[in-house]
């Protein structure tokens, strides 16, 4: 019995010592994993963009855009505008010629149409009604199944050709909600013109859709657009610059790079203020235009500027996101940081 006890000590003694070991081994190993990811993060090095782009791009499903009246089936059946439309009789759609042939395919009788709401799915039924003008049976809904525009490269990967830009997602007009991105392509663009900003109105960059095709959108996130480019299809401003984390950027000078209808990217100086480290959104910080030929010839920012890369000390702190309408000097800008965050692993 004695010996027996003397082994129980010596067993509990060791397993407790084991246990130690591979605690402290989490720790060390948590701890330096955290700092080979700080490092990473410190040791990256991006081209800075500033070169605009178009985007046009297809929808994951059809976003509802409006109802013929209050009275039409679907807005009776419980749909409202801002609602994606993924399925009708769970069958994939996306694309408005699929949905028009859905639903006639069934005929007067109800059909079940599956929405996504505010990241959550629902199921309405809907009894179309037969229009005697053209002979189909319509649920008095308005979608659209695509969108396009102009923006701002940020960033170039130099070792992958990834990208990415805006600093904001693509939301639709209507509802504000991020579109789900089924697939996009990058288009080469000509800034021909600029609407001044004033306030009470954001000015705008005037473009044109070039032929040429540059690459491809694979993710439409709330902190920007990323995708891939074609080699060289882009020249940077100026050569590669490593990135500065969100709790060095400082309140003061610093600059971005952007086109407004010139040959390439134009360096502006701008003044950075409220900076908040601890908001995982687009509005990290103020963004103050001082450059005053940027003043003279836009007002401050515009739309399509959004994703203007900015830097400070010689490193990428972040881009232009968005513009106070009361106030066209002023902006907000997004940490390169979040930016990376919301970028596809592949991509990286």
């Amino acid at each position: 019995m004695k010996k027996f006890n003397i082994f129980l000590r010596l067993f509990f003694s060791i397993f407790f010592v084991l246990l130690l070991s591979i605690y402290s081994f989490a720790i060390d190993y948590k701890y330096n994993t955290e700092k080979i990811e700080e490092q990473k993060f410190e040791d990256v090095e991006l081209y800075p963009g500033g070169m605009p782009f178009g985007i046009k791009m297809t929808f994951k499903g059809l976003s509802i855009v409006k109802f013929a009246s209050e009275d039409s089936p679907a807005c009776k059946a419980g749909l409202k505008i801002g609602d994606i439309i993924t399925k009708v009789n769970n069958e994939d759609v996306d694309s408005i010629e699929e949905f028009t042939r859905l639903i006639n395919k069934n005929g007067n009788s109800p059909v079940d149409i599956t929405v996504i709401r505010n990241d959550k799915e629902y199921i309405f039924k809907v009894l179309p009604e037969l229009c005697k003008d053209d002979g189909l049976y319509k649920t008095g809904v308005w979608v659209k199944d695509s969108a396009s525009g102009i923006g701002t490269v940020t960033f170039i990967n130099p070792k992958t050709s990834s990208f990415g830009g805006l600093g904001h997602g693509i939301c639709d007009s209507t509802s504000g909600k991020i579109i789900p991105l089924s697939r996009g392509t990058v288009i080469d663009v000509s800034i021909n013109g600029v609407i001044k900003g004033r306030v009470g109105t954001a000015g705008e960059l005037k473009g044109t859709f070039n032929p040429k095709k540059l690459g491809a959108l694979t993710k439409n996130s709330n902190q920007g657009v990323f995708g891939i480019l074609s080699s060289g299809c882009f020249q940077a401003p100026e050569g590669k610059l490593k990135l500065c984390p969100k709790n060095e950027v400082k309140e003061g000078e610093a600059y971005i790079w952007c086109t407004l209808g010139d040959e390439k990217p134009q360096k502006y100086s701008v003044q950075l203020s409220s900076i908040d480290i601890n908001n995982t959104g687009v509005k990290n910080f103020k963004v103050k235009i001082t450059d005053k030929r940027l003043l003279e010839r836009s007002g401050g920012i515009v739309q399509g500027m959004s994703g203007s890369p900015i830097i400070q000390n010689g490193r990428i702190v972040g881009a232009v996101t968005h513009v106070l309408i009361n106030d066209p000097t002023c902006g907000y800008g997004i940490f390169i940081e979040n930016m990376l965050k919301a970028m596809p692993n592949i991509l990286k």
